[in-house]
Order: structure tokens, then C-alpha cells, then sequence
């Protein structure tokens, strides 16, 4: 699980950050200009913002597609209830990753997402994992 963890962080550039809030006191909201601190791209997704950090929000990954861009990770900030909705859309859109957030857990989505060929990190916080892979 490390070395996929580590493969996601490392290699994989394009973040759509699911349930983005522009608030500065969300997580979401710090994992995302984290992302961006690392030199990912980060395509906020929530369909009651328009723009996130100065980037464009999008209601949902389809559009976010549909605008042109190719998306590599769905990081996901939402209830493990609403999160399999968004694991599914990732496959539809051919993601590579769906990273599911601390305390975000959907083993069926997860099954779903690797019998489609994604990479599945769950239950953990990207804010977390980069500064533990680069100690080892």
C-alpha cells in the first residue's frame, strides 16, 4: 500500500478535490492548497462554490471534464454514505486514483474502483502521508 501511496503523491498531478470549501478553516479546504504547495493541479468540485484558492470550481467531475481537463486523483471529502456516488463517477471519467479522506470508508466503492483499475487509497490524508513517505 505504501509504494501506491507513494506512486499517487509522487507521480500523479491532477487533484480533483471533492467537496472543496472555501472556507480556511475546513480540511478540504487545507489539503488542496497543500496540494497545491507540491505543485499538483487542483480542481475543486463542489456545486455550491465558484472559485476555490483562484481556481475554478466545478458542480462535479463531469463538467470538470467536460471543460477539457484530465483528471488523474478524486480526492474525496464527503460522508462514507455520499462517498461511493463519487468513486463511481471517477471510474466513469477514467481516473487513475480515489483517495478517500480520514474517516471516509466505502469497501464496496473501493472493490468497485480496483475492478475497474483505479488505485484505491482510503482512510487516510495526503497532508499527512507526504511528510511520512519523505522521511523514509
Amino acid at each position: 500500500e505504501t509504494d501506491e501511496i507513494r506512486h499517487v503523491l509522487q507521480d500523479l498531478h491532477t487533484w480533483a478535490v471533492v467537496g472543496c470549501s472555501a472556507s480556511p478553516m475546513r480540511d478540504s479546504f487545507g489539503v488542496a492548497r497543500f496540494l497545491l504547495g507540491k505543485g499538483k493541479r487542483v480542481v475543486p468540485v463542489n456545486p455550491s462554490e465558484s472559485v476555490i484558492l483562484g481556481e475554478t470550481v466545478h458542480p462535479d467531475l463531469a463538467a470538470a471534464c467536460a471543460a477539457g481537463i484530465e483528471i488523474d486523483v478524486v480526492d474525496i471529502f464527503r460522508r462514507s454514505d455520499q462517498a461511493g456516488a463519487h468513486v463511481d463517477e471517477a471510474i466513469q471519467i477514467g481516473a487513475k486514483a480515489v483517495w478517500l479522506q480520514l474517516g471516509v470508508i466505502d469497501e464496496a466503492a473501493a472493490g468497485r474502483a480496483r475492478d475497474a483499475g483505479l488505485i484505491v487509497v482510503m482512510d487516510r490524508c495526503p497532508k499527512i502521508e507526504y511528510p511520512r513517505l519523505a522521511r523514509r
